[in-house]
């Protein structure tokens, strides 16, 4: 068992709930207002997407990245920003007499714009999806090929942000192992366990174990389950010897019936933790822990290099 926890809390996400829950927060202050909350009430790490402000849709914009990472850090908290690079891995294949008549949902880019606000913002760490697979919706296929994870991991290291290896089923972890023996991740590699996200690994125990069990040693690492799992999984994340992450990309409800805000989410993960005999850690420990570059040295290391390039 882990007896010292790090707490994630997933702020918003890019699924379609912005219409099921008033607490989803949507423009960037929100986002960045619910960012500051979690930390209070003891995530270490926030996990952020952004919407677009009128209509709550998912967006990868740069300027709403901006602007929540600045009110992030402008306030007096510490929290360890995480940014998504998901966005932009929407394929939707067309009939089955027609598939490359692509869906007007499809927004598909490559790695480079993915990472474009990452690469501008240097995020402490910033999410890797580890490979492509099948969502629920007909011919919807995220696409993350290995070719784009590996331009992606590169560019993450000439950058120092540390990738957290987002893996949703065995071939994930496989690949990510891949990307280590061929030097594109830095030591000691991070990894977020996501369970019972359709169709990658069912939320059970039996898989979680498994999952873990082919993590590479010394690895750092975090899981997570979607709905009503949210919670079981907290514990056995914990159980596990891992660290946790909750919030409302994940899980909108605190009970049945019952709509939840992240910071409660996260004051009931914690509450689950302590209960187990575990404490919480704050920014400056997980940040020893996966050793992560502060911000603020890694703009001042950044914009000091490329002064002397040019």
């Amino acid at each position: 068992m882990n007896r010292s926890i790090i707490i994630t809390a997933a702020i918003t996400g890019s699924g379609d709930t912005a219409e099921k829950t008033p607490h989803l927060p949507i423009t960037p202050a929100e986002i960045a207002r619910d960012a500051i909350e979690v930390a209070k009430a003891g995530a270490a790490i926030a996990h952020i997407h952004v919407r677009d402000p009128k209509t709550g849709a998912p967006s990868r914009k740069l300027e709403l990245y901006q602007e929540v990472v600045e009110r992030i850090r402008e306030a007096d908290t510490d929290v360890v920003i995480n940014l998504t690079t998901g966005m932009g891995g929407d394929l939707y294949l067309g009939p089955d007499d027609n598939p490359l008549d692509l869906g007007v949902e499809t927004d598909l880019v490559g790695q480079i714009e993915r990472q474009a606000h990452i690469e501008t913002l240097l995020p402490e760490i910033c999410s890797l999806d580890c490979g492509s697979f099948n969502y629920p919706a007909g011919n919807y296929v995220y696409v993350s090929t290995p070719d784009m994870l590996r331009l992606g991991a590169k560019r993450l290291l000439n950058v120092d942000v540390k990738p957290e290896l987002e893996v949703f089923d065995l071939g994930h972890v496989w690949f990510a192992k891949q990307m280590m023996e061929e030097g594109l991740l830095k030591a000691p590699p991070l990894f977020q366990v996501c369970m019972g996200v359709r169709w990658g690994a069912e939320a059970s125990t039996q898989n979680f174990q498994t999952m873990v069990a082919n993590l590479p040693a010394g690895a750092n690492w975090a899981g997570f389950g979607l709905g009503a799992m949210e919670m079981p999984m907290v514990a056995q994340a914990a159980l596990l010897g891992g660290n946790v992450r909750v919030g409302l990309e994940d899980n909108l409800f605190l009970s049945r019936g019952e709509l939840a805000t992240n910071a409660q989410l996260v004051e009931r993960a914690r509450n689950i933790v302590e209960l187990m005999g575990a404490s919480i850690q704050t920014p400056a420990q997980a940040r020893e822990q996966l050793g992560l570059v502060k911000q603020e040295a890694k703009i001042k290391a950044f914009n000091t290099a490329a002064a002397l390039v040019s």
